[in-house]
């Protein structure tokens, strides 16, 4: 699946398996997602003003940075050390269970949520079939649901401009 994904998305996504495997949990949901995207930033989008310091403090996300950091342990230089190279990372979809997708890579495997999987169906619909950072980010306004906007309106995003910027349709 990941063909379909620009490199910088992929990055994106990549990011969000591994914050999910470093904080334990056994699904990439869309707040590790939104979270991703705040790290890695894959689009030109202005009134996308979220820092990834307020959202993890918005979303209850520990950093391992800085509990690492407390052992003298940089996490970034350890990750520049063993870089996994992002041909090893796979993103599948289930033959006998379809709506069940699976990112594999050398850290693990994290099955995606379902709003993350909606997530990744919408980008590709918002973006004529390749899924973009700013799609990802149309998946993930376009699901009041999953309560991204409600996040990032949180840390001070103007989510109109967001919406208009990514150019999602909107009512009149």
């Amino acid at each position: 699946m990941f063909h379909r994904f620009t490199e910088p998305a992929r990055q994106a996504f990549i990011t969000a398996g591994t914050l999910a495997l470093e904080a334990g949990q056994a699904r990439l949901t869309t707040d590790m997602l939104l979270l991703a995207l705040a790290e890695t930033r894959p689009f030109e989008l202005p009134a996308f003003t979220a820092t990834p310091a307020a959202l993890r403090a918005r979303l209850a996300v520990r950093d391992t940075r800085a509990l690492l950091a407390g052992l003298g342990i940089d996490l970034d230089e350890v990750r520049r050390r063993t870089r996994d190279d992002a041909g090893d990372w796979r993103l599948r979809r289930s033959v006998v269970r379809p709506l069940r997708v699976v990112l594999y890579g050398p850290r693990g495997e994290v099955v995606l949520s379902g709003g993350a999987r909606k997530v990744v169906e919408v980008a590709a619909w918002s973006g004529s079939g390749l899924v973009t950072g700013e799609g990802l980010v149309w998946g993930l306004l376009a699901d009041g649901r999953n309560g991204a906007a409600r996040h990032l309106q949180g840390v001070g995003v103007n989510v109109r401009a967001l919406v208009g910027e990514v150019g999602m349709p909107t009512r009149a």
